[in-house]
């Protein structure tokens, strides 16, 4: 296994897509970074292809489990991101896991759309699961605490953050979820659903897993009340085209507690990499620390 990346940015996952087109026999001249987060997004051109890596080999199991996830799903006939025709997925390329999709033509849903979110995660959620898909069971805080130990912040700031998710940890055991568990997206904010001439597509399979529907629609619900990202109307609307409201349930304040956790280490492994970014961090950390979302947060 090659040696891993120590690095993550857009001019090294350059190299690795280099390597990995030639590997696929794809062009990668004129590629571009459509996006630099958990994962590294190219967009190839002429060839309808966006290509995917992960930070490290310790997300390739998850590669692997996306692109099950997407055969199953096409063979369901659910509206989702597909494979694109390759020998071999997924690569590992310079340490990293690489995969590849069709290109979706259509935009990213907007908030307006937020109800069709609500409607596909109900129908994901009713979809029988096969025997043959195996799926880890939903752990939300698994990537956060590695998130911690590795981002360019201040001690006391990890320390805090690992104690919060230790706390979570506890409170989650705790739960009595009303709803019974099946697949669920793990990640079903609406930059993960895409409208192609009116269609709605799934994106992102990373976190699919086994357990409880509400940290799904919890997703969503974290996003209007502590980011202030949708109006109430919005909101309702999500909630109708799904059918029920998760915020109702007495154990969401832990769920929200999660996610937003969950939303600021995402972002914190990047605050070296733009001020806008570093003050945006700042906003989210202190919403942890105190428990008050003093002011909208920015999505990035």
């Amino acid at each position: 296994m090659a040696e891993e990346s120590t690095v993550f940015s857009a001019e090294t996952t350059r190299a690795i897509l280099q390597n990995a087109c030639r590997k696929a026999g794809l062009p990668s001249e004129g590629a571009s970074l459509m996006r630099l987060g958990e994962n590294a997004l190219y967009q190839l051109d002429p060839v309808p292809v966006v290509v995917r890596i992960a930070r490290t080999m310790d997300y390739w199991s998850s590669a692997v489990k996306e692109v099950d996830v997407a055969r199953w799903l096409a063979h369901e006939g659910f509206s989702a991101a597909e494979l694109y025709d390759v020998d071999e997925q997924p690569l590992e390329v310079s340490g990293h896991p690489v995969t590849f999709w069709r290109f979706i033509p259509g935009p990213v849903a907007t908030p307006d759309d937020v109800a069709i979110l609500g409607h596909s995660l109900r129908k994901l959620h009713e979809l029988p699961v096969p025997a043959s898909l195996s799926l880890p069971r939903v752990d939300i805080l698994s990537r956060v605490e590695p998130r911690v130990a590795k981002s360019p912040v201040p001690d006391t700031d990890k320390a805090m953050l690992l104690e919060r998710c230790e706390q979570l940890r506890h409170e989650i055991a705790n739960l009595n979820f009303p709803c019974a568990e099946t697949v669920i997206h793990g990640d079903a904010h609406i930059g993960n659903l895409m409208l192609d001439s009116g269609r709605p597509v799934l994106i992102d399979f990373e976190n699919v897993a086994w357990g409880q529907p509400e940290w799904d629609l919890s997703m969503t619900a974290t996003e209007y009340l502590t980011a202030g990202w949708w109006s109430a109307e919005q909101y309702t609307s999500f909630a109708e085209a799904y059918g029920w409201d998760v915020t109702r349930w007495e154990g969401f304040k832990t769920l929200r507690a999660t996610h937003e956790i969950k939303m600021t280490t995402w972002l914190m492994q990047n605050v070296d990499q733009s001020a806008d970014i570093a003050a945006e961090y700042q906003t989210r950390v202190r919403t942890i620390r105190t428990g008050v979302a003093d002011q909208k947060w920015r999505p990035f």
